[in-house]
């Protein structure tokens, strides 16, 4: 015998793939095969315990997702309740003429105990809880599944462009922003699903009615045709009956309806479950209890009423909120003694001035208002620190130098929720923002309006609106982009230091930079410094790199170029264009990416000829350029640019090499968003199309 085989086989058993035939196989045989009334009992017993275990998993479910095969659990439940109905049928009709016990224990128990034997009491119980299900529980549930559906695929592309803002914002990793999608759809699935499950729990609730009404029926048939009933022996036997199965079938059927309720009703992931959220926010205000023991309380005194009964419900709710008052403030009288603590004792002595209270300027700083200090603060719950420091690591990672810290300091100067952004202490940008408040931003296309406090995004100058944040799931519906106050700050500053990176780069980070790589080309780097070239002029060269946006994490690539053209020249700007075009890959792939297929936008011959020919009359400067003619190209630049952005397309500007510098500097604030390339930038394995061309008549 071939026991491998053998054991393998037993292993199977304790496997979960076989959790579904088994399933299958239970609801066949209960539609199939009679069941004796002891099985019928475990399976009654064992629908109304699957139930409850399904109720109270909800109740301690965080987030909906966290029970994402609750769908499939509702259909799966609702099928083996129904067969269970099926095979319950069987049983009653055929065996029901013996006694109450003959469909089992269960059905005889909630026939004559929950009940009290009397079917007109139980036609009215069981009335009473197809109300309840059918057209409170499962209706309701079943239009907020339906609208939360609706709602949560609308908002997708709002949802997607917010964890597309975090990740180029610095907020999110790749992984982090994978997870964040991942979830988003995952999501739209699991309201999509409970859409279709609550039509399973609603058509469940109407198969009740029937089957109750089929065997009520049905049993009087045969109880009076086949086993020579009286009409009043029949309808006592077989409706009790019916109604025992019916209630046994109906109040697990109520449990699942509910447990579908609260999973479309749960708002919010605040790390807290249903329990715990009611609990927090019901009672959390301790006048609602205080004001409702005085009304039940007065209620109470009026002659005629319960008087017991209301006031010692009144004295239970005036307890509470005494407790609950007493609670909230011994928390804020130990919270201000540890301020008091901190506090100094006496007031510190003036010292003489010195070189130390000189303060130096700081490399990046940023001021808040005192009313944005609890988003900078880790005590309040502030995450602008973590933040900041995730904007600092993504543009370290993508320029090839470490950002230096932000310094973060109060002014009470500045406007209660205003902030101020200084570079070297010179202010480079600030704004103000509603700390209790969420931006939705307009990215271009939108399909409704916003009320609330109209605005502009401070790094990028676009249409926004201040929401309440129980608005944000409707904004995002709509294809508004909505991010946090303290996204808003995080963005703006990743912003303004990547298109001012070349000012936090001087000699320090040049210093760090090429120690880094001597560790790898020691020979490389001592052959550059001093001998090639003074330490100035490689830092002047880095400038101009990071200036135009360009990256120099290729510094191996970059001092190889300046030690071999550093013999030629020592000009930066020439040395400049000669490193360009040694990083022209790069260059290519950080405005392309990994298109084989660049589309440009050229100058007529004539036209450049004219640029070149006034470049090297009045010099680099650019002042022997006609000033209309000038005017008509930047005019004609921004049309071209405008026509490729339309089409989705970057606009890329290609010329000469020797004209580059200028137009580069010619176009860098007026037309942002125009990158100027050399030909020689542009790899030997890569294709152009040209889509325009810019001419001297225009």
């Amino acid at each position: 015998m071939d026991f491998t085989k053998l054991k393998a086989a037993l292993g199977l058993l304790g496997k979960a793939e076989l959790g579904a035939p088994l399933v299958i196989i239970m609801v066949l045989a209960m539609l199939i095969l009679p069941l004796p009334a002891f099985v019928l009992d475990l399976f009654f017993t064992f629908n109304i315990a699957f139930s409850l275990i399904i109720l109270l998993v909800v109740v301690y479910t965080i987030k909906p997702l966290e029970f994402a095969s609750f769908p499939t659990v509702i259909l799966l439940a609702t099928i083996l309740r129904l067969a269970l109905n099926v095979a319950s049928t069987r049983v009653v009709l055929i065996e029901g003429h013996k006694g109450g016990d003959a469909a089992g224990k269960v059905i005889e128990a909630f026939g004559a105990f929950v009940i009290g034997g009397n079917f007109a009491v139980g036609l009215v119980v069981f009335a009473i809880l197809i109300i309840i299900n059918f057209m409170v529980v499962t209706k309701g549930a079943g239009r907020i599944a339906e609208v939360g559906a609706r709602f949560t695929l609308d908002a997708m592309p709002g949802k997607q462009m917010a964890i597309d803002a975090d990740l180029n914002a610095g907020l999110l990793t790749q992984d982090q922003a994978r997870e964040r999608r991942a979830e988003v759809a995952t999501e739209a699935d699991f309201y999509g699903s409970m859409d279709g499950a609550s039509k399973f729990v609603r058509g469940d609730a109407i198969a009740g009615i029937i089957i109750l009404f089929v065997n009520i029926i049905g049993g009087l048939a045969i109880g009076m045709a086949q086993h020579g009933l009286s009409f009043a022996e029949a309808g006592e036997i077989y409706v009790l009956l019916s109604i025992g199965d019916g209630l046994v079938a109906q109040i697990p059927s109520l449990l699942l309806s509910t447990a579908s309720a609260l999973v479309v009703t749960k708002v919010g992931s605040s790390g807290e479950n249903i329990g715990q959220q009611v609990t927090t926010q019901l009672f959390e205000n301790p006048k609602a209890l205080i004001i409702t023991a005085g009304v039940v309380g007065a209620l109470g005194i009026i002659p005629g009423m319960p008087n017991l009964v209301f006031i010692l419900l009144a004295l239970v709710l005036a307890g509470s909120g005494y407790l609950i008052d007493k609670k909230k403030k011994d928390a804020e009288l130990v919270s201000l003694d540890y301020l008091q603590d901190l506090a100094p004792a006496t007031a510190p002595e003036i010292k003489e001035l010195g070189w130390d209270d000189v303060m130096p300027v700081d490399v990046i700083g940023l001021e808040v208002g005192y009313r944005l200090i609890p988003l900078v603060d880790k005590n309040q719950g502030g995450q602008l620190m973590v933040r900041i420091k995730g904007v600092r690591k993504k543009l370290s990672q993508e320029l090839g130098f470490l950002i230096p810290s932000v310094h973060i300091r109060d002014n009470l100067d500045l406007s209660p929720t205003a902030y101020r952004i200084s570079l070297m202490g010179v202010t480079v940008g600030e704004a103000e923002i509603m700390p209790e408040m969420e931006m939705a931003i307009n990215p271009g296309r939108v399909f409704g309006t916003l009320k609330g406090r109209a605005c502009k995004d401070p790094a990028f100058g676009l249409e926004a609106v201040w929401i309440e944040p129980s608005e944000r799931d409707y904004a995002q519906t709509l294809g508004y982009t909505v991010v946090d106050p303290g996204t808003v700050v995080a963005t703006h500053l990743s912003h303004l230091l990547q298109s001012q990176a070349y000012q936090l780069f001087g000699y320090e980070e040049a210093h760090k930079i090429l120690d880094n790589l001597a560790k790898s080309a020691p020979k490389l780097v001592e052959d550059l410094v001093p001998k090639t070239l003074p330490l100035g002029v490689v830092v002047k060269v880095l400038q101009n790199l990071l200036q135009e946006h360009v990256p120099i994490r290729d510094m191996r690539t970059i001092v190889e170029t300046l030690a071999e053209f550093g013999m030629r020249s020592q000009d930066p700007d020439i040395l400049t264009s000669a490193v360009r075009a040694s990083l022209g890959r790069l260059i290519i792939h950080e405005i392309s990416g990994m298109q084989d297929e660049l589309p440009v936008i050229t100058l007529d011959g004539e036209l450049e000829q004219l640029l070149h020919k006034s470049l090297q009359t009045a010099g680099e400067s650019g002042v022997g350029i006609e000033p209309g003619l000038a005017e008509q190209m930047h005019a004609s630049l921004q049309e071209s640019m405008q026509k490729m952005e339309m089409e989705g397309q970057t606009a890329v500007l290609l010329v000469s090499s020797y004209i580059r510098p200028w137009l580069a500097r010619f176009v860098r604030h007026s037309i942002p968003g125009l990158h100027v390339l050399a030909y020689n930038e542009i790899p030997a394995d890569h294709q152009i199309k040209v889509v325009s061309t810019v001419g001297r008549r225009i």
